[in-house]
């Protein structure tokens, strides 16, 4: 994750995500920077509007109120919806950094 982090400080700061822009963030941390995770990571992000894909992410999504007799069986969903969306998460991230 201190690869993302890196690299959306050096976004939000309005700089170019560059292998050494994101390199200097690490290092500046104390993380033992691995260049192949850098290249993979400012490969991957190439193209990609950041800005948006913040604001995609961040959506907030409306839920229609629920009756106390019916809360249980929902929440129950959401935790499995939340699982898998986890899940997803976790297996594209996987695949960037193997």
């Amino acid at each position: 994750m201190e690869y993302i982090y890196a690299a959306l400080l050096v976004h939000k700061a309005g700089h170019p995500v560059t292998e050494d822009s994101v390199k200097k963030v690490l290092q500046a941390a104390g993380v033992k920077v691995d260049e192949g995770r850098v290249k993979a990571l400012v490969a991957a992000l190439e193209g990609v509007n950041i800005e948006q894909a913040i604001k995609e992410a961040a959506v907030p999504v409306a839920v229609a109120p629920v009756s106390q007799a019916s809360a249980q069986p929902a929440k129950k969903e959401e935790k499995k919806e939340e699982k898998k969306a986890e899940e997803q998460a976790a297996a594209g991230l996987g695949a960037l950094f193997g």
